[in-house]
């Protein structure tokens, strides 16, 4: 297989509104930055929670609401949120199959991290996984801006070191966005091995709702683990998973089958009721669309961005999206139990069962299996119309010049292994010497598997063209900014459907199938930030860059105590245990 895949950099100059600022040093927690200075301004009183947000004036939150330009303001609550992760070898039966997974504090999906808009989060990550296993860890806080805090991206070898077996690492972030995200490792396929979770971020709606049910989480899941499913996928592309999860559980076989295993999810409606659901796609190759049966969604944000609230029937949602939707509990005279759809897609996966991912929405005082019937849909792996995806928040972006575009192709290496190269290469970076470490010694001169892009200017637009010809979709992820969908379509990219007047944002959109993906980001958040497809198996094949944006003002925002003791104890675990690196690196 290959493709004629391009990418191209483009800048416009966007007039500078950041400054750096002083640093707050601890040997055991990577650094977080003055508020008054890095980061967005903050006003108004301290607050632990904002009593006028109620189920008739969601838009407002304290003395803000969901106009305010969450970009350049957040509420200043003085609270701190903190956790304690303690990732472990466990055996699990979601689906009442027993396998070997990991899980963090015994749980899949983890914890979810809950904060308010504009509080400090704090994450105290313990690896206590077997040595044996040879298993480092990290956490990524997926589309968290990390803004002036690029230490606490967590992200391998580009942001820190792997943390070693029987360590504890510490991040520490500040919640400036607001919405449903989630969490999960950046080392290897760990993610999909159990290291995940939700994080909701309290803050004012798009529209009114009467309660929150908290995170959906949709996975896929095989009975053997992904890191044994590995190398047939370098091998023979990517393997057929045997089903999938909804909030860490399932059935496997179907309804009336007397060998059927495992629970569904479900969750109950009072008749009359408005719900929020968060739904977060964790899967590692799978593109679902989620439906309820008979009942309409209003979306009201997608990723961490707020919308103009639209109406639909079944979504699609990606690899790493996340949307926000509410369903109004109208439909008990039709009947009392109803199915709650994730489909997968076989336009751009193939899963074994992509019929019975499902829950039970019920009225009254339990379930029972559900007769209704789900809406027709086409079976395709698009991201939601760009029209309908209004930020509440608008910005108008500047015309586009180009200034560099480089081919990309996936073809196989000198092992016969599938790899993936993006911006003329397929990245491999080292665990042992990560991004950070380079820039903080000085280092400036990048080899080119380690798919550097400098981004040297203050506040400038930068503009990323992707296309296909290949009739593989990817969901493209940035870490470090939201982004702005600029264009998105079939075919390559001729310049005309761009739409610059308030264009969708978000920091997960897909590249369609023989199609292009042009989104663009301001340059105002100094650090290194991986760009790469969400698709498990794609990002360990190479299919990645870095940008290293502001070079010249990345080294005083580093801790290279904390830094370089986390580096010291992986190289000696990693040398002591003969750990040997074959994939990408992230």
């Amino acid at each position: 297989m290959k493709t004629d895949l391009v990418v191209a950099f483009l800048c416009c100059v966007l007039i500078s509104k950041t400054t750096a600022a002083s640093l707050t040093k601890s040997s055991h927690i990577i650094p977080s930055y003055s508020l008054s200075s890095a980061l967005p301004s903050s006003s108004g009183s301290a607050s632990s929670a904002c009593s006028g947000n109620t189920a008739t004036t969601r838009d407002e939150w304290c003395d803000y609401d969901i106009n305010t330009d969450y970009t350049t303001t957040v509420p200043q609550t003085n609270v701190t949120r903190e956790y304690y992760f303690n990732l472990e070898s466990v055996t699990v039966a979601p689906d009442g199959r027993s396998r070997s997974a990991i899980a963090i504090n015994g749980s899949i999906p983890g914890p979810t991290i809950e904060a308010n808009w504009g509080d400090e989060v704090v994450v105290h990550l313990t690896n206590s996984l077997p040595a044996s296993l040879q298993n480092g860890t990290s956490i990524h806080f997926h589309g968290i801006r990390q803004f002036w805090t690029n230490q606490n991206d967590g992200v391998v070898s580009i942001t820190q070191c792997p943390t070693a077996p029987n360590n504890t690492i510490t991040y520490k972030w500040r919640a400036m966005q607001y919405g449903t995200t989630w969490y999960h490792s950046h080392i290897g396929l760990q993610a999909w091995e159990g290291l995940f979770g939700g994080i909701i971020i309290h803050g004012p709606a798009s529209a009114n709702y009467d309660e929150d049910k908290g995170v959906i989480i949709m996975n896929d899941w095989d009975l053997n683990t992904v890191d044994q499913l590995f190398m047939s996928a370098q091998m023979d592309g990517p393997p057929t998973l045997d089903s999938g999860l909804i909030n860490g559980t399932n059935v496997f076989g179907y309804d009336g089958n007397v060998n059927q295993t495992g629970t569904r999810f479900n969750t109950s409606f009072t008749a009359g009721t408005s719900y929020r659901l968060r739904l977060v796609n964790a899967a590692c190759d799978t593109h679902y669309k989620f439906s309820i049966d008979n009942h309409t969604m209003t979306v009201i944000a997608n990723d961490l961005v707020p919308i103009q609230p639209y109406q639909t029937n079944v979504l699609n949602i990606a690899m790493g999206q996340r949307y926000d939707v509410i369903v109004k509990a109208d439909q008990v005279s039709v009947a009392k139990n109803f199915w709650l759809r994730t489909i997968p897609q076989n336009a751009c996966s193939e899963n074994a069962n992509p019929k019975n991912i499902k829950g039970i929405v019920y009225y009254g005082d339990s379930p029972s299996t559900p007769s209704t019937t789900g809406y027709s849909y086409t079976d395709s792996c698009d991201d939601e119309a760009m029209s309908d995806l209004v930020p509440i928040v608008s910005e108008t972006v500047s015309g586009a010049y180009y200034n560099k575009s480089e081919p990309v192709s996936l073809g196989k290496n000198g092992g016969s292994l599938y790899r993936w190269k993006l911006n003329s290469t397929s990245m491999h970076v080292d665990w042992e010497d990560p991004t950070l470490l380079e820039v903080y010694r000085g280092h400036h001169t990048w080899a080119n598997v380690s798919g550097v892009v400098e981004l040297p200017h203050k506040n400038k637009w930068t503009y990323i063209v992707i296309e296909t010809t290949m009739s593989v979709p990817h969901p493209i992820h940035l870490h470090g900014h939201d982004f702005i969908v600029i264009a998105q379509g079939s075919g390559t990219y001729s310049g005309d459907g761009t739409t610059l007047a308030n264009p969708p944002k978000r920091d997960t959109a897909m590249l369609p199938e023989n199609g292009h993906l042009v989104i663009a980001f301001k340059t105002d958040n100094p650090g290194a930030w991986l760009m790469h497809c969400h698709i498990g198996w794609h990002t360990e094949e190479g299919f990645a860059i870095q940008f290293v944006e502001r070079y010249t003002e990345i080294k005083p925002l580093i801790d290279y105590d904390v830094l370089h003791s986390n580096c010291k104890t992986w190289s000696a675990f990693q040398t002591g245990l003969s750990v040997e690196e074959d994939d990408s690196g992230i």
